[in-house]
């Protein structure tokens, strides 16, 4: 293990914003790209307007995306505690410490810092050098007796020991402060990195917690992958070797660091992440996919009643066509209840192609026939190109009628392949009912 310590310290004052989401992504690659250690840390001074709520939604949100923390809340570690409402008489040692070094004063019953007068210089891994000078004074005490942000980072970044600060740009200017406490303790000085902001998909300005797709809590109720989300995080300000975007997150780890931040804002793009989400479920081994699915429709009442062999060969037929797990449940409801719903929008587009009667009715009576003994999908594909011969039409010519019979749809899996799941009781069943609604 290497001696390099990160942290990602966020304020359990809201939902899991993505912002906050792709900063924490950051710190745990880079710990897990080096070997180091990931600390998560709760900055929790403002008791207005914290909520135990918020923090179990971050929890279970950095656990839903694998970003497992080395020490701190639920995990422990030698440098905490990890609340910063547990650690107040650390705050007052160290405000001692400025005291007596004259660094500290009191006024309007707050508590100052007093700056050196000197530029400061932040060496940033991302955007070089800054210089910059902090000209006035700055609190470090609140008149009611709590700590400002800038003390209770700093010191917390000393006693942990962290290494490495890798933030949001927006915190690019307040630095030059953080730099003056860390001097004034005497205390090394981490390398830090700011990355850049995360944009709206639409207008200017920064994503808030506001702009839809802006949450964590949205992507897990929609059933994305969480290997997806992390993907597309990760390239929000990232550039990887040879331009890769579709990555596992072994890939990830083996090329993230620093030389590849970039300094230009990243724009969130939510039909970017819809994709790299549909390519992950494509990636997906097939026993992966189908426990996903199992999960995903496990209030399905009909999947409860079906045979989980039947319902495993229905998920792995219907894995290249599923683009979202979110809408899972509509592809493939049609194999677990004689109830589906004929579409509206699709009977336009197969009514418009020819007469779908006349084909389901000749494809019924083929099917009823000893032309048909088999019905496997490719005993199924050739008896079309058979009957289609017979009828002088293209065998593929029934694709649609049929397709719209059994299933009520335009569009799914290859149709020889969801007759053969379905098998020849419930095809023809099915056929012989539409050939009498469509009569």
């Amino acid at each position: 293990m290497s001696n390099v310590r990160v942290r990602f310290a966020p304020s359990p004052t809201g939902f899991f914003h993505i912002g906050s989401a792709r900063t924490a992504l950051f710190n745990w690659l880079y710990a897990r790209h080096t070997k180091g250690v990931f600390v998560l840390r709760i900055e929790d001074t403002d008791q207005e307007r914290n909520r135990e709520e918020y923090l179990n939604i971050l929890k279970d949100g950095m656990r839903w995306l694998g970003l497992d923390w080395d020490e701190g809340p639920d995990v422990g570690g030698d440098y905490g505690p990890y609340f910063q409402s547990q650690r107040a008489d650390i705050y007052r040692q160290y405000l001692q410490i400025l005291r007596d070094k004259g660094r500290a004063y009191d006024k309007d019953g707050a508590v100052f810092f007093k700056v050196s007068g000197k530029k400061q210089v932040l060496h940033d891994a991302v955007y070089g050098d800054v210089e910059r000078l902090e000209e006035k004074d700055f609190p470090i005490f609140r008149s009611n007796g709590t700590p400002v942000f800038h003390f209770v980072n700093v010191v917390d970044d000393i006693c942990m020991k962290i290494t490495h600060v890798i933030r949001g740009q927006d915190h690019l200017t307040n630095t030059n402060k953080h730099i003056e406490l860390f001097e004034a303790f005497g205390a090394p000085m981490p390398q830090f990195a700011h990355i850049p902001l995360i944009l709206k998909s639409e207008g200017q300005g920064k994503m808030s917690k506001r702009d839809r797709g802006a949450l964590i809590e949205e992507y897990q109720a929609k059933n994305f992958l969480p290997a997806a989300v992390r993907n597309y995080l990760c390239l929000l300000g990232w550039n990887p070797k040879d331009n890769e975007e579709i990555m596992g997150i072994d890939r990830i780890i083996e090329l993230f660091d620093f030389g590849g931040i970039v300094k230009s804002n990243a724009r969130f793009d939510e039909r970017k992440m819809a994709h790299f989400n549909t390519e992950h479920i494509r990636l997906l081994d097939t026993d992966s996919f189908c426990e996903l699915a199992f999960k995903v429709l496990k209030d399905d009442a009909a999947l409860k009643s079906a045979d989980r062999d039947y319902a495993r060969r229905v998920f792995a037929l219907c894995q290249p066509k599923v683009s979202n797990m979110e809408f899972l449940g509509d592809m493939v409801d049609y194999f677990f209840t004689e109830e589906y719903v004929f579409d509206p929008e699709s009977e336009k587009k197969v009514f418009k192609k020819g007469q779908p009667p006349a084909r389901m009715a000749e494809a019924l009576e083929f099917f009823n026939s000893a032309d048909c003994p088999n019905f496997d999908a490719q005993s199924i594909f050739d008896g079309f190109e058979r009957l289609g011969a017979l009828k002088g039409v293209k065998g593929t010519d029934y694709f649609q009628p049929i397709r719209y019979a059994v299933t009520g749809r335009a569009a799914g899996p290859e149709l020889p392949a969801i007759l053969a799941t379905l098998g020849k009781e419930k095809t023809v069943s099915r056929l012989a009912r539409a050939v009498a609604k469509f009569a």
